[in-house]
């Protein structure tokens, strides 16, 4: 995935601090929050909010809040679900679970919750 291609082509200006964000949110395996990346970008929190406000308003990025009350982000790559442990608060991408059709919706998350396989042992 070409980081400059992706903030061109919705016709906004390629800066480092967009360029160095993308980056780290494409090399995430799973949704991060802010307090998760902030040691890995060189940006002040309201340059990270602002960028990446305008990444969800271009659906560049996603986000949701999960049971820490923190808002977590990550690169649109395809729809699919999350699942989040009620216990330890662990974010993990479901792939492989049905997509969701709810007739005359558009539906565009979809969050389970529950307790994890580490948890439930």
């Amino acid at each position: 995935m070409q980081i400059k291609n992706i903030i061109e082509e919705k016709n906004l200006k390629v800066t480092s601090a967009r360029k160095e964000l993308l980056e780290i949110l494409n090399s995430e395996t799973k949704p991060v929050s802010f307090e998760d990346i902030k040691d890995k970008i060189s940006m002040d929190k309201a340059t990270f909010y602002r960028n990446i406000s305008k990444f969800e308003s271009e659906s560049i990025v996603n986000s949701f809040e999960s049971n820490d009350k923190k808002r977590y982000y990550e690169i649109q790559k395809f729809p699919h679900a999350h699942f989040i442990c009620n216990s330890c608060n662990n974010i993990e991408c479901l792939e492989n679970v049905a997509h969701v059709i709810i007739k005359g919706y558009t539906v565009t998350d979809v969050i389970y919750k529950g307790v994890c396989k580490r948890c439930k042992q």
